[in-house]
């Protein structure tokens, strides 16, 4: 796994399975770090990374006994958090309809829907760096100066990260 992280053993997740409620929290705390590193990568916040991670570590804590292969830990908890992200990012994109707009037909509903999810992926398959400008400048209306604060970063720099952010949101719609 790199960095010199380590899943909890195959034996721990095991007896987690089984119900034991000692291997159960020891499972929790040993995949909490991998699960946060997992949501910091694929989440557009800090704030979002956190409160997926805390979903991911519920959704553990509740769930692990249908976990079909001790060996498969990883990528559910990789696909929890995954899910999450982007649960938290359509969220973000969703907009809430006005009184003063004409009511659109159940076909229009779903094609604005289904532009929406796809938008959401396009960003949440964006890497970490340009999906923070990306989110920070675009969805949630921050000026460039403010984001390049926020970031630690010089203005052309956040510009240029915007860019290939755009760029990258525009190839993958196609």
């Amino acid at each position: 796994m790199g960095r010199g992280y380590t899943w909890p053993a195959e034996a721990l997740v095991a007896a987690a399975q089984r119900g034991d409620e000692a291997s159960i929290a020891a499972l929790v705390s040993g995949a909490h770090p991998h699960v946060r590193r997992f949501a910091f990568t694929l989440c557009a916040s800090d704030q979002d990374a956190e409160d997926a991670a805390q979903e991911a570590m519920i959704v553990l804590f509740r769930k692990i006994g249908t976990l079909r292969a001790a060996t498969a830990l990883a990528s559910w908890m990789f696909r929890i958090v995954r899910n999450e992200c982007l649960r938290r990012a359509r969220a973000v994109l969703a907009t809430p309809p006005t009184e003063d707009l004409p009511t659109a037909s159940a076909e229009d509903d779903v094609l604005d829907r289904l532009e929406r999810e796809r938008v959401a992926a396009a960003i949440a398959a964006l890497p970490h760096d340009q999906r923070r400008v990306l989110i920070m400048r675009d969805v949630q209306g921050l000026s460039g100066g403010e984001v390049a604060r926020a970031l630690g970063l010089s203005v052309p720099a956040m510009k240029s990260r915007l860019h290939r952010a755009r760029a990258a949101v525009r190839d993958h719609l196609g």
